[in-house]
């Protein structure tokens, strides 16, 4: 069964997400803080429910923090945020939240995108056990499939999970371009109605952290991986 945490400062929204991720089938531990959540934190948490604007430590804190962690940096987290914070929701992304939702919202919807992620997960572990290739060998740019692992000119970087599977899969489809709707299905696992802005900040993300060179926008379509020589 897996644990999710779910971080919430209002009651009644922690208590209805609580209660409905219990009826499906989850094990839920709650926090009304940023403090109390980091508390709660470690690798025994399979997922995160992060509000944005919390007491004592906000959400943005929590998940810079996450990330920094050698323990927690694979958790995924989707944030809840209030309508209008769009900076905020884009920050959240920035900072390495793998989704997010804009309150009020259906919590069928909710539990839909956590078994999206853990679906995600399992295909993703089965898809890296069945590669004959362990290590993907680019180059400059090496992908360590069994350790999670990403090295650019021989210094190890550090991805998210989503980052790391949108990585892995712009590279097993190079040179074919990715539409935006596509790499919201098959890296996290669902369609959702609004844009797709989660894809365009990870592929900011990634550029950052390896040659932006690697991934070319192709402009109304969507993105793809080209092979430097």
């Amino acid at each position: 069964m897996e644990k999710i945490l779910v971080v919430e400062d209002e009651k009644n929204i922690r208590e209805l997400i609580k209660f409905n991720l219990e009826n499906a089938g989850f094990e839920v531990l709650t926090a009304d803080d940023g403090r109390e959540a980091l508390e709660q934190l470690s690798d025994e948490i399979d997922l995160v429910v992060l509000d944005l604007m919390l007491p004592q430590i906000d959400g943005m804190e929590v998940c810079r923090r996450m990330r920094g962690s050698e323990e927690l940096r694979q958790i995924p987290i989707i944030m809840l945020t209030a309508k209008g914070e769009e900076v905020e929701r884009i920050l959240g992304l920035e900072m390495g939240a793998d989704d997010y939702m804009t309150k009020p919202f259906s919590p069928r919807e909710l539990i839909a995108r956590i078994k999206a992620i853990f679906r995600r997960i399992k295909e993703f572990k089965a898809d890296t056990s069945e590669l004959k290739e362990e290590i993907i060998d680019l180059g400059d740019l090496k992908l360590d499939i069994p350790r999670h692992e990403v090295i650019y000119q021989e210094q190890k970087i550090v991805l998210t999970p989503k980052e790391f599977e949108l990585l892995r899969y712009l590279i097993i489809n190079q040179g074919r371009v990715l539409s935006r709707d596509l790499l919201l299905e098959k890296i996290w696992g669902y369609e959702y109605a609004g844009d797709t802005r989660t894809v365009d900040v990870h592929i900011r993300r990634l550029r950052k952290k390896i040659s932006s060179d690697y991934i070319a926008t192709v402009r109304g379509v969507g993105y793809k991986f080209v092979k430097m020589e």
